[in-house]
C-alpha cells in the first residue's frame, strides 16, 4: 500500500509540473505559488469536517507539521524560483533530484532508520536516471556564478529534510490529513506574504493563469497528502526514492500533451534507469 501511495504521489507531482509550466506562460512563479498553495489549503479546509480525526491529537506533532509547512512546499517553491532565475530549469531540475539522498541520510541520523543497501542503491539510481532525463547542455545558461548552485542544493536539502520531519511528526500523530492541512495553512501564509512584500513588480493574473495554477495546487496538495499517507506506514528509505521519480512523469506527460519534450535515446535511457531503480527497491520489499 505504501508503494502504491508513493507512486500515486509521484504521478500527481509530475503532472503538477506540467500544469504549472502552462501557467508560467502568463504568470511568474512567485505569483503562481500564491495561487496554487492557497488553493490546496482551501481544499484541505473544505475536506476537514469530513476527513480530520483529532482523537489522537498530539500538540508536539502539530508543531512539527507547522514547521514543515513553513519550509515545504513554500520555501522549496521560492528556492526553485530563485534557482530558475539564476541557473535556468536544466540545472535546477538536475540538482533538485538529489533530494532522496539527503532524505535517506537525515532519516538515518535523525530518526535512527536502518537504511538498507538496496534503498541507497535505488536512491542513487533514481538520481542518476532523473539527471539523465533532465540534463540538456544546450539549455544551460553560461557562464553562471558557482555560488548560485546553493539555490537548487538548498531546495533539495529542504525537500529531503521535510520528508524526514513529517515522518517524525507522523510517528507521534499518524494523521496524514492533519499533517497536510497544518502544513499548507502555514505555507499559504508564507507564499502570500512573500508575494505581497514584493508588490512593486506583481503581475495581474488572468483567468487562464488562475485556473492552471489552481489545478496545479490541487495536484500538489493531493501529492503531499499521498506522500504523507505513505510515510505514515512506511520508512523514508522506501517512500523518498519512489516519490523522487516524478520528473519521469513530467517528461512523458509533456511529450504527449505539450509536445515540448523530445523522447530521444538519452531520455529513454534515463527513464529506464529510473524505473529499474524503483523496481529494484520494490522487489527487495516484496522479497
Amino acid at each position: 500500500m505504501a508503494i502504491t501511495l508513493a507512486v500515486l504521489s509521484s504521478i500527481c507531482f509530475g503532472i503538477a509540473l506540467v500544469t504549472g509550466r502552462v501557467g508560467l506562460r502568463t504568470l511568474n512563479a512567485r505569483a503562481g505559488a500564491a495561487i496554487s498553495i492557497p488553493t490546496a489549503t482551501v481544499l484541505f479546509l473544505l475536506a476537514a469536517p469530513f476527513a480530520l480525526n483529532t482523537s489522537d491529537f498530539s500538540a508536539r506533532a502539530g508543531i512539527i507539521f507547522a514547521v514543515v509547512g513553513l519550509f515545504f512546499p513554500a520555501v522549496v517553491t521560492l528556492l526553485t524560483f530563485r534557482s530558475n532565475e539564476q541557473l535556468g530549469p536544466t540545472i535546477t531540475s538536475t540538482v533538485s533530484c538529489t533530494a532522496p539522498l539527503f532524505a535517506l541520510v537525515a532519516a538515518g541520523l535523525l530518526l535512527g532508520e536502518r537504511i538498507p543497501a538496496r534503498a541507497a542503491v535505488a536512491a542513487v539510481g533514481v538520481v542518476a536516471g532523473i539527471a539523465l532525463l533532465s540534463w540538456n547542455p544546450g539549455a544551460v545558461r553560461r557562464p553562471f556564478p558557482r555560488a548560485s548552485l546553493m539555490w537548487p542544493i538548498a531546495g533539495a536539502v529542504v525537500r529531503g529534510l521535510a520528508q524526514v520531519a513529517a515522518k517524525a511528526g507522523l510517528q507521534l500523530w499518524p494523521n496524514p490529513f492533519a499533517a497536510g492541512l497544518i502544513g499548507y495553512i502555514v505555507s499559504s501564509g508564507t507564499v502570500v506574504g512573500t508575494d505581497r512584500l514584493r508588490s512593486g513588480d506583481r503581475q495581474a493574473p488572468s483567468k487562464r493563469s488562475i485556473a492552471w495554477f489552481a489545478l496545479t495546487g490541487a495536484l500538489n496538495g493531493g501529492a503531499v497528502l499521498l506522500m504523507y499517507a505513505a510515510l505514515s506506514i512506511a520508512p523514508v528509505s522506501l517512500v523518498a526514492p519512489v516519490v523522487a521519480a516524478y520528473p519521469l512523469v513530467t517528461v512523458l506527460v509533456s511529450a504527449v500533451t505539450l509536445h515540448d519534450e523530445r523522447l530521444d535515446l538519452k531520455r529513454f535511457l534515463g527513464a529506464a534507469i529510473t524505473v529499474a531503480a524503483i523496481v529494484y527497491l520494490v522487489s527487495s520489499r516484496a522479497g
